[in-house]
């Protein structure tokens, strides 16, 4: 499913933090670059990118936390791709992950978009990194600035 185009969404004047695992990093890369294209198409500047590799997609959320934490960070973008292996290990890692970083959003009061791809196979991922099925990169920048503007609006 596709991100509603017609979503409010906004980046001037946003700082934002784009957490990236460097599991698949040719799947996680397409990801932040589209990430980063969509900030910049949404009136961000370059220079309000704050950039932090993760060795993995478990240390994601205690990057995006720490982050978050910063004055000036009003949203960020957690990016990774867990594959499916042999074991449950990836349904454990998927869920703790995601748990964490929607606890992390709520906890924060900011908005945490959220590229970490749960997949079976590298076809699946590429076609959520930039290929057939869009890129999810992109559509998680898009829904933290929308839901920036979206609780800034709720605070007035």
């Amino acid at each position: 499913m596709k991100a509603d185009s017609n979503i409010p969404a906004d980046a001037r004047g946003l700082r934002v933090a784009i957490v990236v695992s460097a599991y698949h990093r040719d799947i996680t890369e397409a990801m932040e670059l589209a990430a980063t294209a969509e900030f910049l198409r949404l009136g961000g500047q370059a220079s309000d990118i704050v950039r932090l590799q993760a060795p993995g997609a478990f240390e994601i959320p205690l990057l995006i936390d720490t982050a978050l934490a910063r004055a000036g960070i009003a949203a960020a973008v957690a990016i990774g791709c867990i594959v499916r292996g042999e074991t449950r290990h990836d349904r454990h890692l998927g869920q703790a992950v995601t748990s964490e970083l929607a606890r992390i959003s709520v906890t924060r009061g900011k908005p945490v978009g959220l590229a970490v791809l749960t997949v079976e196979n590298l076809k699946q991922a590429r076609a959520r990194a930039g290929g057939e099925v869009g890129n999810k990169g992109a559509e998680a920048m898009t829904a933290a600035l929308a839901c920036v503007r979206a609780c800034e609006d709720l605070r007035q």
